[in-house]
């Protein structure tokens, strides 16, 4: 029995100031990795949109420095540099050392904000090593630093301005963020969606940390009817006009647009205050209820649905679908400090009526643009209904045969998802390869026959079809699409073997496809790996070493130093036997796993399509486009 320890008033803990946020860093930004890392450059970022969306200041600046540092200013009112009543400090002080101070509580300074708890600067405050904080307003400039959260001296007064705002210099912690860095084309893609919804005004990046500095502004009158545009570039839409509504409903400013396209994905984004909300929300659930009332009753009226006939779903009317949603609105209920999901009862009300009444408007407006909509729509419902019935099939089969599949599918022994591992190969010969490799306890081995369907251009009916894609869903066991279940999931880490040729290559790419269309949460839960088999085999005399890539193999001949050097270039997984497959591609202790992540979904889905889709001009502008940056095109 253990022994009890005491538990008394010494015990309980209290973190002064910003503490907490040092000591629990995720609760405030989600987490501590490059996510994080770039949240704090979008708090800072949040406070100069405020600032506009309040009519004050026209553009804001984003400058990355070497050393970590990042400077973010704009043209605002600054922040306030008098005394604050309650602690004693400057204003500004107040603001960036504590925890939920801000002129966002209910005060008039913010009618809409995207900041809701006060804690945002001052997190970024506390999370840095150091910080400069420069304030021009009352005809004069003032300057403080900080350090992890703490000032190392007083606001001082500077020299005499006509100009107003705030620039913010911060060089991040790292013993926070370890092994992490500022990415810029991810900066850059925030930066411009916040210009798409916030017309009018300008925003600037430049990063300095290259002696080629790059420079980029953005800034857009059409708000989100240009965002979505923006989306859809370079995708074949199926009528001319993008819809776009704005207007109030009760306190609330709402904006909508969306395009349908040939595609069969959805691409959904909603905000609230400038604040993306990847949960969606009351808000988005407004929009798509919109959407599907105002579809159903525009084709019933016009015959396109006869009145016995089944309405749209849902899922029908979003097929080939790209959306935006966004909202302003006073008092935004958030869940989590992140704010991933709009909780406001009143959006969603607001978004349906005002989304409804434009879309009549548009519909009456635009009749050829309602058609093609609502006849896509409809093609959609149809292969749904083919698609089940497919699925049911598929789903029926693998409940009756135990999710085996005798000749194909070698099992593992263990049943616990957690400790298993299936390997997806290519060929026959491979595929007996990898099973005399395996450790059979927890790797399962399933080789699949040649190049499995392009799933980029099929519909799911049609890709079920497939006898290589069935028997890929029935070993995963967890059903596919929008039935795909991951508690059923049989492995908990999936690896895509090929082959080291364009073969090979173009397996996988057609593999990744599928389970980027299909199977995404399972990517998203970071269960898809792809395996590295060597390229080289090189012996001289009893020493044996195998080259993963160019660079390994020169590094290795050049540390052999012999005149009698035989290099074995491996074109396939079956050229190996299976104690060297083991050794080198299956055994936990010595092989190179690369895991599949989805950072930019949209942007993945587009590359997806320039490279995979029906349109031969993307994959040439593509190839064009990226010819340069080939390495080798055998890896």
């Amino acid at each position: 029995m253990a022994k009890k320890s005491e538990y008394n008033a010494k015990d309980i803990s209290v973190l002064k100031g910003l503490d907490p946020v040092r000591k629990r860093p995720g609760m405030y930004i989600g987490s501590t990795d490059s996510e994080g890392l770039h949240h704090l450059i979008w708090e800072c970022v949040d406070n100069f949109i405020d600032e506009f969306m309040g009519g004050y200041g026209k553009e804001g600046t984003v400058i990355l420095h070497a050393e970590n540092k990042v400077e973010v200013n704009d043209d605002g009112r600054g922040i306030p540099v008098d005394k604050h009543k309650e602690t004693g400090k400057p204003a500004v002080e107040t603001v960036m050392t504590t925890l939920h101070a801000g002129a966002k509580f209910g005060s008039k300074a913010y009618q809409v904000s995207g900041g809701l708890h006060g804690v945002g600067i001052s997190v970024v405050c506390a999370l840095s090593e150091w910080m400069r904080v420069e304030v021009s307003r009352d005809g004069y400039k003032y300057h403080q630093e900080y350090k992890r959260g703490v000032a190392t001296g007083k606001l001082k007064k500077g020299e005499k301005t006509n100009k107003t705002g705030t620039s913010i210099t911060f060089q991040y912690d790292k013993e926070i963020f370890k092994d992490v860095s500022f990415n810029s084309k991810k900066i850059l893609s925030h930066l411009r969606q916040q210009a798409y919804l916030t017309k009018g005004i300008k925003i600037n990046f430049t990063d300095k940390r290259e002696k080629l500095e790059k420079n980029y502004s953005f800034y857009f009158e059409g708000g989100i009817s240009s965002y979505v545009k923006f989306l859809t570039r370079g995708i074949e839409p199926i009528h001319p006009n993008v819809f776009y509504c704005t207007g109030e409903k009760e306190g609330i400013l709402i904006e909508a647009a969306f395009r349908y396209s040939q595609e069969y994905e959805i691409y959904e984004e909603s905000f609230a205050n400038n604040i993306n909300t990847k949960e969606g929300g009351t808000h988005l659930t407004g929009f798509r209820v919109a959407l599907t009332k105002t579809i159903n009753n525009y084709a019933k009226r016009e015959g396109l649905l006869k009145e016995n006939d089944d309405n749209l779903k849902g899922e029908d009317i979003r097929e080939g679908f790209t959306g935006i949603v966004s909202v302003k609105i006073q008092e935004p209920q958030f869940e989590g400090q992140t704010k991933a999901k709009l909780g406001n009862a009143e959006a969603r009300s607001a978004t349906e009526w005002l989304v409804s009444e434009h879309m009549v408007d548009f519909f009456e407006r635009n009749p050829q643009d309602a058609r093609a909509i609502i006849n896509k729509c409809i093609l959609s419902a149809k292969a749904r209904k083919a698609a089940r019935a497919v699925r049911d099939t598929v789903l029926r089969k693998g409940a009756l045969e135990g999710l085996s599949l005798p000749g194909k599918l070698a099992d593992c022994s263990t049943r616990k998802p957690e400790e298993s591992e299936l390997y997806i190969v290519e060929g026959e010969s491979a595929g007996g390869s990898c099973k005399g490799a395996r450790d059979r306890r927890f790797q399962a081995i399933l080789p699949l026959k040649g190049k499995i369907l392009n799933v980029e251009r099929y519909r799911l009916n049609k890709i079920l079809e497939s006898k290589e894609v069935k028997a890929l869903v029935i070993a995963l066991g967890a059903a596919i699409d929008e039935d795909f279940d991951m508690e059923k999931l049989r492995y908990h880490r999936i690896i895509i073997m090929c082959d080291a040729d364009s073969d090979g290559n173009h397996i996988k790419t057609l593999l990744l496809t599928l389970f980027f269309r299909y199977f995404r949460p399972l990517i998203e839960k970071g269960y898809l790996y792809i395996a590295r088999p060597p390229l080289y085999k090189i012996q001289a005399g009893r020493r044996v070493e195998y080259a993963y890539m160019e660079e390994d193999k020169a590094e290795i001949l050049e540390d052999i130093k012999s005149d009698s050097v035989d290099i074995q270039r491996y074109k396939g997984l079956g050229e190996m036997n299976p104690s060297q497959l083991w050794e080198t591609t299956m055994n936990p202790e010595n092989r190179m796993l690369l895991q599949v992540t989805i950072e930019d979904a949209k942007e993945a889905d587009r590359v997806f399509d320039a490279l995979m889709g029906q349109e031969v001009s993307l994959r040439k502008n593509f190839i064009k486009t990226h010819a340069k940056e080939v390495g080798n095109l055998d890896i």
